[in-house]
């Protein structure tokens, strides 16, 4: 064989090799995006209000499993709504006030 001949055809191969990677990478980003949409579909969007009460989640009981216990505290009342879904709550007990994230809550 020729080297000219060999050098083309192994160019030829390379350029055939890298569409393959292009298309498999393009189907796997659609695949990506339609399994987002999905989920985000499936996801509910909680809108809390202030003066709202809210029971809390406990993510401690992960740790110390018990059949019996509550995995929800509360009740809260709501101070503060953020833009990126934090919400400063308020114990009503002993006037405690946090910063938590929103999915971590629950309308009482």
């Amino acid at each position: 064989m020729d080297y000219n001949e060999a050098s083309e055809l192994r160019k030829l191969k390379l350029s055939e090799l890298e569409e393959i990677h292009n298309e498999a990478y393009e189907c796997a980003w659609a695949y990506k995006e339609k399994l987002k949409r999905v989920h985000d579909d499936k996801k509910r969007k909680r809108t809390f209000e202030v003066g709202k009460k809210v029971r809390l989640y406990n993510s401690r009981l992960k740790l110390f499993p018990g059949k019996l216990k509550s995995k929800w505290m509360g009740p809260y009342v709501i101070i503060r709504v953020g833009r990126f879904d934090d919400v400063e709550i308020q114990d009503m007990q002993n006037q405690v006030k946090q910063v938590v994230n929103g999915h971590r809550l629950k309308p009482y």
